[in-house]
């Protein structure tokens, strides 16, 4: 296996940001969509370049040899693929060599690009951040510009709660904190960059603990919930507005298990929210099917002129639907992008969530199934049972990746809002838990609907699952599993995980959703040295089926 590459990426040092700036001379923007330091002093115009950098670096490659290498929406597949809920076709064409490690848990130690790629980005993506957090200085600037600056935190936000929940330690069955060096990493997070910091200062910076990120993520939302209602325009939901920081909130709070907290800004984030769930024909349809920006709170946007969708396969719609002629998961790619057999069984044959997978052979869902229609393929013919029709190609062209593959993708929705709000309340009393889920279930998504569970465990379980069900695909689950020492099963009897080696069972939280440190950091960080999470690599044997 092919170890990291010699690329060298300091965390701190690339993260120092520019000095603290302010401008509000317009100017013409730069082409490229880059500013100097000095133009972001005279130009608002070069300000905001920065500000649309943030947006534009979910879907920046990291690399250009490596077909995973998508950006944000890469990182929300890899966190999906280490869960049991989504399945990825072991074609045996090749092609899945780009995320096959990440199913069967081989090389996601120190030394290799699967622990070093998930690095990099987050850390290039958090500089980009950095940058807008420098240039804006809310005592000398306009009013949309302090609008910038709280999105910019809510963006910072975002990435380090997505970084603390990833690579913090916690315990599982096949590890313990105490890691190869002797060191007890029990609890600890990533270190924190904060914008303007010396260099000396993030040459020795270490990893923080859950506490002390809590706190730093907090403030960061605090400032963000103070300047976002300023913001003039979403830019079509890519920019953060305050009801978004309100649900950064709450997962904040239902991270640190501070439910009632998580419960209260669930319901802001709700309240505040410009969008409603979705209904049963926007979930559905064929043409703007999960691949819309205006159905969401958040969302990440790949145009025709996105790098990734100019590539024609290395991009999120390639990946996650099915019914395109030029994806990885498209017939020919044959990487079919499949939902669990034991979770979809477990969905309510009511609940019109399970008519976005293909229904198998024989069930009373097949005929109510509905397939995008194609001038070069049958989908319902050529897709394995329990094959994804959750992410539609850019309205509905299959065949054209210019306009297929230029695409949204969800980076939050209001759905999520409701379902923490119920599980947070479940946490403190399990019968007004189960009210909510069951509020939400039977008004939005089944109508025959009922939460048959009682103690508290178990309606938690219910509605977490529900979530899961909810935001299948999306990246979220990991952390609910992570958070809440769930068990990942993929290998039992009639499992429709084709990977042999991808079937792993575990008990408890995997080891794996500790993500570990690339080796690269200890380069240019040397508080890191010796400091890393254990390796969870081939820790657990593959299921195999009983002989018959």
């Amino acid at each position: 296996m092919k170890k990291l590459n010699k690329f060298m990426f300091g965390l701190g040092i690339a993260a120092l940001a520019l000095g603290s700036l302010s401008g509000c001379v317009e100017e013409t923007e730069p082409a490229d969509g880059t500013a100097t330091e000095k133009q972001v002093g005279e130009s608002s115009a070069a300000t905001k370049a920065l500000v649309m950098a943030m947006p534009a670096y979910c879907h920046t490659r990291t690399w250009s040899d490596r077909h995973n290498n998508f950006g944000y929406g890469a990182m929300m597949h890899i966190r999906d693929l280490q869960t049991g809920d989504a399945v990825m076709e072991f074609c045996g064409s090749g092609y899945d060599v780009w995320f096959y490690q990440w199913t069967r848990n081989k090389y996601m130690g120190q030394d290799y690009f699967y622990a070093q790629y998930q690095w990099i980005y987050h850390w290039r993506f958090m500089q980009a951040v950095n940058n807008v957090i420098s240039a804006i200085n809310p005592s000398n600037c306009t009013d949309e510009q302090k609008g910038w600056l709280g999105s910019a935190y809510a963006y910072r936000a975002l990435l380090y709660l997505d970084l603390a929940r990833m690579y913090e330690f916690l315990p599982n069955d096949k590890t313990t904190s105490v890691n190869e060096d002797g060191n007890d990493v029990a609890g600890l997070t990533v270190p924190i960059v904060k914008a303007g910091m010396s260099e000396s200062e993030a040459r020795n910076n270490p990893r923080v603990s859950h506490a002390d990120m809590m706190a730093f993520i907090e403030e960061d939302l605090n400032l963000a919930e103070q300047y976002t209602p300023f913001l003039e325009s979403t830019e079509g939901q890519i920019l953060p507005d305050l009801s978004c920081v309100y649900g950064l909130k709450a997962r904040l709070y239902m991270w640190d298990g501070q439910y009632d907290k998580a419960k209260e800004y669930a319901r802001k984030a709700i309240d505040a929210a410009a969008v409603d769930p979705m209904t049963k024909d926007e979930c559905l349809n064929t043409t703007t099917g999960f691949n819309t920006a205006s159905a969401w709170m958040w969302a990440a946007q790949q145009t025709s002129t996105t790098s990734t969708v100019t590539s024609g396969i290395i991009n999120w719609t390639s990946w996650v639907c099915n019914e395109t002629d030029f994806g990885y998961a498209a017939p020919g790619g044959d990487c079919f992008f499949k939902i669990d057999k034991n979770f979809y069984d477990r969905i309510g044959g009511s609940d019109f969530r399970k008519l976005m997978f293909k229904a198998p052979a024989g069930s009373p869902l097949e005929s109510q199934v509905v397939f995008l229609t194609s001038s070069t393929h049958n989908y319902k013919d050529e897709l394995p049972e329990l094959a994804s029709l959750k992410f539609r190609p850019g309205k509905g062209k299959d065949d054209s990746y210019i306009e297929g593959a230029a695409t949204a993708y969800p980076l939050m929705r209001v759905e999520e809002m409701y379902f923490i709000e119920a599980e947070a309340a479940a946490h403190l009393n399990a019968a007004e838990g189960k009210t909510l889920v069951e509020n939400f279930m039977t008004t939005y998504r089944d109508p025959n609907y009922t939460c048959d569970a009682t103690g508290t465990d178990d309606v938690v379980e219910e509605i977490v699952f529900q979530k899961r069900v909810e935001l299948w695909g999306e990246g979220q689950s990991f952390f609910d599993i992570k958070r809440l020492n769930y068990s990942v099963t993929r290998g039992y009897i009639g499992t429709n995980v084709t990977d042999e080696l991808a079937r792993l069972n575990t008990n408890g939280r995997p080891a794996w959703m500790n993500w570990v440190i690339s080796l690269r950091e200890y380069e240019s960080n040397e508080a890191l040295v010796g400091m890393n999470n254990p390796d969870p690599s081939d820790k657990y044997t593959p299921w195999v089926a009983p002989a018959q």
